[in-house]
Formats: C-alpha cells, sequence, structure tokens
C-alpha cells in the first residue's frame, strides 16, 4: 500500500514513453480513460463525447465519475485524465486549454411571476432561489453581487446538481441561475422560459485539465481534441427559439 502511489506513477510514465514512440491507430487502440466533468456538462455532451469516441476508437473505454464533494489530487496522481474547471489549475504541472465561456441566465416555469413584466434586479433578489452546490454552500458569487447593491435573495434549498435542480423548477415557483450553454438543452427539454439575468456578471470560463505527464501521449492528446471539439459545439449559436426572452431594465 506504501508503495501504490509510486508504482502507478511509473506504470503512467512508462505508458507516457510507450504511447509517443508509437503510431497511433484509433481503430486498434485499447485504453481506459476517465472524464471528470461538472455535471451540467457531461449532462449537455457527455453522451457525443461518448459516440465519438466509440465511433473512432471501438477499443476505448470511457469513465465519466461525478464531481467530489472536496477538491482532491487524482488529476495529480493520474487516476483522472481529463478534468473541467471554471478557473485555472494553481499547480504547475497541471495544464489546461480554455475551451469556451458562459453567461449566466435565470430559468423559471412558464407563468411564473418573474415572466410578467420587465424583470428588475429588485423583482429577481425578492424571488425564492434553488441554487446548485456540490459542497452544499448557500452562497456564491451572484450572492456577493447582490450585497454589493445593499440587496440579499433568499435561497430555499441548495441542490447537489444541475440536474435536480432543473427537475424542481418546472413543479415550483423556485428560480434557477445557472450557466446558459451547457444548460440550454435540458431547459429546451423541459420547458422552460428562460430570462435574461438583471446584473452585470462576468462569462464564466471553462477550462480542460489534464496533468503534464500526458502532454505528449498520443492517445491522449486525440481525447483532448476531441473533448475540446465536443465541448466547443455547445457555445454555437442557439437556433431560434419560439420562447420570449424578457430582457432586464432594472438596476445593472
Amino acid at each position: 500500500m506504501a508503495l501504490r502511489a509510486q508504482v502507478h506513477t511509473l506504470v503512467q510514465q512508462a505508458h507516457q514513453l510507450l504511447s509517443a514512440q508509437q503510431e497511433l491507430d484509433l481503430t486498434t487502440l485499447e485504453r481506459v480513460f476517465t472524464v471528470r466533468w461538472h455535471d451540467a456538462l457531461t449532462t449537455a455532451c457527455g453522451t457525443a463525447l461518448i459516440a465519438a469516441s466509440h465511433r473512432q476508437a471501438p477499443g476505448v473505454q470511457l469513465r465519466l465519475p461525478a464531481e467530489s464533494g472536496t477538491d482532491t489530487r487524482e488529476l495529480r496522481r493520474g487516476e483522472i485524465d481529463l478534468e473541467s474547471s471554471s478557473s485555472r489549475p494553481t499547480f504547475p504541472d497541471i495544464r489546461h486549454r480554455l475551451v469556451g465561456s458562459d453567461q449566466l441566465v435565470v430559468a423559471v416555469r412558464p407563468g411564473h411571476p418573474l415572466t410578467e413584466g420587465p424583470l428588475s434586479l429588485e423583482r429577481y433578489a425578492a424571488a425564492e432561489h434553488l441554487t446548485v452546490s456540490r459542497r452544499g454552500r448557500l452562497r456564491d458569487p451572484v450572492d456577493d453581487a447582490l450585497t454589493t447593491r445593499g440587496l440579499e435573495r433568499r435561497v430555499v434549498a441548495v441542490g447537489p446538481t444541475v440536474a435536480f435542480a432543473l427537475q424542481l423548477a418546472p413543479e415550483t415557483d423556485l428560480v434557477l441561475t445557472l450557466p446558459d450553454a451547457v444548460t440550454r438543452a435540458a431547459r429546451d427539454k423541459l420547458g422552460l422560459v428562460t430570462l435574461v439575468l438583471p446584473l452585470q456578471f462576468p462569462a464564466i470560463p471553462l477550462y480542460l485539465l489534464w496533468h503534464q505527464r500526458y502532454d505528449d501521449d498520443r492517445a491522449h492528446v486525440w481525447l483532448r481534441d476531441l473533448a475540446t471539439e465536443t465541448v466547443q459545439a455547445l457555445f454555437a449559436p442557439p437556433a431560434a427559439s419560439s420562447q420570449a426572452v424578457t430582457l432586464p431594465t432594472g438596476q445593472c
């Protein structure tokens, strides 16, 4: 057990050395990759990633585990091949690639009181909210931005995943504030109404992270290029929607 981490690292280094010296043949490639993404990103394009991977490299197996409730170091230990993050890594041995940026939007059920008339910042803050946090936190950067404007919102509940929160929205008056691109398909499927967040908020970057040991690993290069292409498809301009979007007019 004491040698387990060291042996794992040595095996990864040997695999990397051999991979760098061999031509990559996707038709015969046999390998297991572990891709740990935010649950909304997995829901939005995990299926597309699996389909594209199986089509190009039928011998490859993908694992898409749920995010942990705490920050861990599996990426550095080689237990995770590719990870998503909204911030750049702090460790110098973790590589990153910016694959897109998202904007926050408001999602509510059809007929919700917020859909009646212009959505001001005051009306938004006065509503009852459902937020998402894998750690169960009751505050997020939206609350900090509201506080600087002298406002507070009431968070009724905190869900563990975006998928959980979206399932509650059609049956309640709870308000969701979510990234637009990665939740668009799920919102449309549930028939939710999307409103513009009446608050100036910076774009949310989306990074893919991997350990530097895989920089020259040709199979890993293929995986992250395929993941990049799959994720970036989310940020293509959306098709025209039949649902009206309320434009904000209040304090910003």
